[in-house]
């Protein structure tokens, strides 16, 4: 069997590969546009008026791939900045066009159940690792076999630098162990290679029609184990503990994203609060005689 590093190696590179090929893409695009673009005219503050004007017309197709567009833009201009190359970005700072939401982006328990009946093994692993442990797709496609002892998952998050210790539940260390070892990556495609960032999202999109999915993604899974988190009662602090989340990110993302006005959190609360008044009735429940009750007895027995 080959080693763990080579494993993750072939992932990385796999990822790097397809994030290289979008960069390719809005250059491409970028020299359509700008290819004649004189470089003196950067200085010019009109000059950011023509690029934010083209952005707008992508918007016109797509918000994201505009975003995309104008701030593949912004890091060729601030690269040539910073090495002198010329002496003003005007497309720095630039606010976004596309604000996604994840309020209804969440997958409930029978969407889940419905997609782990219908999908292969192979798959059906990468649910249980999402909604057990509320990682990136990135970070899971790369997950080796090296990082679980049996007890915990231990990784390195690319995005956040984040390191996080995940103690595996019992369903998940289940689906583990009993996991074909084919390769030193825990996750792998139907001949026991490990994912293409693109091949895991196109075998992920047919997996979720199949199961009459729709609307929703892998990325939404890290929202839902947030959420399902928070509804098995947890704080904030053992939130971020799991899902490697900035603690002071924790709220805003429950509150802003995935948790308004949650009828299961509601109804958490409500529970606890009934089970707060009933252990202060019981509190003051008497645990002795009144005094006055004894006195009264004594007195009559010594008559």
């Amino acid at each position: 069997m080959p080693s763990s590093n080579s494993g993750s190696r072939r992932a990385r590179a796999a990822t790097i590969s397809n994030r290289c090929r979008d960069y390719i893409k809005q250059i491409k695009r970028i020299e359509r546009a700008f290819g004649d673009f004189p470089i003196k005219a950067l200085d010019d503050p009109r000059s950011r008026s023509v690029f934010l004007e083209w952005r707008d017309n992508l918007a016109r197709t797509s918000l994201r791939q505009a975003d995309y567009a104008y701030n593949t833009l912004a890091r060729i201009l601030r690269w040539s900045l910073d090495r002198g190359l010329i002496t003003k970005n005007p497309c720095s700072g630039g606010s976004k066009l596309y604000r996604g939401t994840r309020v209804d982006k969440i997958w409930s328990d029978e969407g889940i159940a419905a997609f782990l009946r219908s999908t292969p093994t192979y798959l059906r692993l990468a649910m249980m690792l999402a909604i057990y442990t509320g990682q990136r797709q990135g970070d899971l496609l790369s997950l080796p076999w090296s990082a679980y002892d049996g007890r915990a998952l231990k990784l390195k998050q690319k995005k956040t630098g984040a390191y996080v210790s995940i103690p595996v539940a019992e369903a998940l260390r289940m689906e583990l162990d009993a996991a074909p070892r084919r390769c030193p990556i825990i996750l792998t495609n139907s001949v026991g290679r490990p994912w293409s960032e693109s091949g895991f999202q196109s075998a992920w999109g047919k997996a979720t029609l199949r199961a009459g999915i729709r609307g929703l993604t892998f990325h939404d899974l890290r929202g839902t184990a947030v959420v399902t988190l928070a509804r098995a009662g947890c704080n904030e602090v053992e939130i971020y503990s799991i899902t490697g989340h900035k603690p002071g990110d924790v709220q805003a993302i429950l509150t802003a994203h995935y948790l308004p006005r949650d009828a299961k959190v509601a109804e958490n609360a409500i529970e606890k609060l009934n089970a707060y008044r009933a252990q202060k009735e019981d509190e003051k429940l008497p645990t002795k005689l009144p005094t006055t009750f004894k006195s009264g007895r004594l007195k009559s027995e010594k008559a």
